[in-house]
């Protein structure tokens, strides 16, 4: 740790990279759960495939709330840590638990009684519809499994232990690979079960992640299930402030899937060659910018721990700046990574047509500068989050969103047909609306004096 840091208590730069870099590759990890499933079963053909995109997309939906209700209990169990109180650690970890189980049990009634439905209204035959059906019902059990897995991953990453949930995903991986071929292609005298074996390999992964992670929690966090009483006297009370803390972050979550994919209905009214160009390089976008948005949030769990930890406001100050150059030099290599994805697109897409490729080139100067009011808004929503101020990150994502974002994708595709460029230049804008916002409610100052815990 730097003298500086160390003398003023707060982590150093490489202790944040320590904290980020697992969550970086966490992330990606997670999203490779419904492509690995994909991937196996494109030998199986394209009405495999399409079966796995109908049901992946309603059990990403209940992944993502489940997600974003468990970075909620990130934020609030790394304040309960700053306050060292093995109280506030219990009272966090079963708040959080009990609204992910109760999410899921909501999410699982609703896809039980219509999952069915909505399937066979978008399967294109009843071929795609039984598939999609039978992946989504053994699917739901890693649903099941996660809901309790990520709130012993929030647990340990509130309390700056990032790398035992990413040793997690490295175990459950393999079991999620080897399981799937075995049960997708009927290998050793198993049955051959096509797409639905995959889900199979998927839940069995997230059940063994599950098990290693309890295994660790019960050993070593012991002296938390033992703590007597609540914060806030009862249980009750505790769990009705987290909950009104984590339901504004799950409804930003909801609001941005719902934005994502009004927009690509949208997208989808352009010509071949566009719509082709957009639907290649979102997901790249999504998949580069994973380590600035890790940095982000590994700023988000260290500020929530030294807010618990009632610091003084210099030193918050101090930390902050240090943080958010070492963002910028982030940003720096995200830009870098777009740099050469777009440069390598002919490589990397061989059978794309030359418009296609020529359109890609013209998202080049938006990606170069994307990354750097996308990295200080993160470092601003993530901050603001640890200071408990939910709902205002919350209205500018909606403001960036539902007042720019999507009614100007609109206006531009459907309405003034203007060129691809202008219409992915809007990821851009939509950062640059929400800069002002969230900067100036950053540097009012109110969120290094919030009292995150005053149980």
């Amino acid at each position: 740790m730097s003298q500086t840091a160390q003398n003023r208590g707060t982590p150093s730069t490489r202790d944040l990279f320590g904290l980020a870099w697992p969550l970086g590759l966490k992330a990606i990890m997670l999203h490779g759960i419904i492509v690995v499933d994909a991937y196996l079963v494109a030998p199986l053909g394209e009405a495999a495939l399409a079966a796995m995109g109908l049901a992946g997309a309603l059990a990403g939906l209940l992944l993502g709330i489940l997600f974003s209700f468990s970075n909620a209990t990130q934020i609030r169990i790394a304040q309960a840590f700053g306050a060292a109180g093995p109280v506030a650690l219990k009272t966090s970890f079963f708040c959080g638990l009990l609204i992910n189980l109760a999410a899921t049990a909501l999410g699982l009634v609703v896809v039980i009684f219509f999952g069915d439905q909505i399937i066979d209204y978008f399967a294109h035959t009843p071929e795609i519809a039984d598939q999609a059906i039978g992946y989504l019902h053994v699917f739901l059990w890693l649903v099941v499994f996660e809901a309790v897995g990520q709130c012993l991953s929030s647990h340990f990453n509130g309390c700056g232990n990032t790398k035992l949930s990413f040793y997690s995903y490295l175990i459950a991986m393999p079991i999620n690979i080897g399981l799937s071929i075995v049960l997708i292609y009927g290998l050793y005298g198993f049955p051959e079960l096509g797409v639905v074996g995959a889900a199979y390999g998927s839940a069995a992964a997230a059940a063994a992640r599950v098990a290693f992670l309890g295994w660790r929690f019960w050993r070593s966090e012991g002296d938390i299930i033992a703590a007597k009483g609540w914060s806030k006297d009862t249980f009750r009370h505790a769990l009705k402030r987290h909950w009104l803390f984590s339901l504004p972050i799950a409804a930003t979550f909801i609001s941005m899937s719902i934005g994502t994919q009004v927009s690509m209905l949208v997208y989808a009214t352009m010509t071949v060659n566009e719509f082709a160009a957009m639907t290649l390089i979102m997901p790249w976008v999504q998949t580069a910018g994973v380590f600035g948005m890790a940095w982000a949030q590994a700023v988000g769990i260290a500020v929530a721990q030294l807010l618990g930890k009632d610091l003084d406001e210099a030193s918050l100050d101090e930390f902050l700046s240090r943080a958010w150059r070492a963002s910028f030099v982030a940003s720096v290599f995200v830009a870098l990574a777009y740099l050469v994805i777009i440069l390598m697109s002919d490589r990397l897409y061989d059978d794309l047509q030359q418009q296609t490729r020529a359109y890609l080139m013209t998202f080049l100067p938006v990606l170069l500068l994307l990354p750097f009011p996308k990295g200080s808004n993160a470092i601003c929503g993530q901050t603001l989050r640890a200071a408990g101020d939910t709902v205002r990150v919350m209205n500018i994502f909606l403001l960036g969103q539902w007042v720019f974002k999507v009614p100007l994708t609109i206006l531009f595709v459907i309405y003034l047909d203007l060129h691809i460029a202008w219409v992915f230049a809007l990821v851009l804008i939509e950062e640059l609306v929400k800069f002002p916002p969230f900067h100036l409610r950053l540097f009012t100052g109110n969120w290094k004096r919030a009292q995150v815990f005053d149980d």
